[in-house]
């Protein structure tokens, strides 16, 4: 049997730069061609929300990070629907270069933070793919920043002191491990694609999806979901 690879214990403080570097390549292109009625589109992974109200939301962040805007109640719901409000007289492209901005200057500073922010990163790249799942796009929770996500959440599992959890991915050359094995709980099993990993793990829909998961209920992977 092969080992799991190990993706939890040492933090690479470059990896959350790395992982916005390559969405912002794939993504800005992406929506800069889209016409201008896509972007009042729902996001079914966000109910309430446009795909507009969740570019704003992660441009918003990637500024707060940047300016270092740390106040009590930042990122949450209410925080979040005030940054949405503030952006409500932008064109659509003003959003765009915010978030491009955000995405290029932002990896240094959550590189500084020591793993405080790693899973804000993780976090506007599963947005990205709820932007690409609402738009139609296929692949949205795939494509080239995947290895560096499953690493990234590989590290943000291990820190929180998730249930550990072992996975053998149909596209990665070996095993993976996530969560904290430091418990007496036995590593759980899943059994599938990595988009799909990182659906449950995000709390995303897997409605369709063809996978095994043995020793943890789908609900406990959820990191976003308390």
């Amino acid at each position: 049997m092969t080992t799991p690879a190990d993706v939890r214990n040492v933090r690479d403080p470059e990896l959350p730069g790395r992982l916005l570097a390559v969405e912002r390549d794939a993504l800005i292109p992406l929506l800069r061609g889209r016409p201008e009625g896509d972007f009042a589109l729902p996001v079914p992974a966000c109910p309430g929300w446009s795909v507009r109200d969740v570019l704003a939301h992660c441009s918003a962040a990637f500024t707060r990070v940047l300016e270092r805007r740390y106040e009590d109640g930042v990122f949450s719901p209410e925080s979040n629907e005030r940054d949405i409000a503030e952006r409500a007289g932008w064109t659509n492209a003003r959003v765009l270069d915010e978030l491009e901005h955000g995405m290029t200057e932002a990896g240094p500073v959550i590189a500084g933070a020591g793993g405080a922010l790693d899973g804000l990163a993780l976090g506007e790249w599963v947005h990205a793919g709820d932007v690409r799942d609402a738009l139609g796009e296929p692949g949205a929770y795939a494509g080239a920043g995947l290895p560096y996500a499953l690493a990234l959440l590989g590290q943000v599992t291990g820190r929180s002191g998730r249930p550990p959890l072992h996975a053998d991915l149909d596209d990665a050359d070996e095993p993976l491990r996530f969560g904290d094995p430091s418990g007496e709980r036995p590593p759980a099993r899943y059994i599938g694609d990595g988009p799909t990993l990182v659906r449950l793990y995000a709390g995303r829909s897997v409605d369709g999806a063809a996978y095994e998961l043995a020793g943890m209920e789908a609900a406990e992977l959820n990191i976003f979901g308390g």
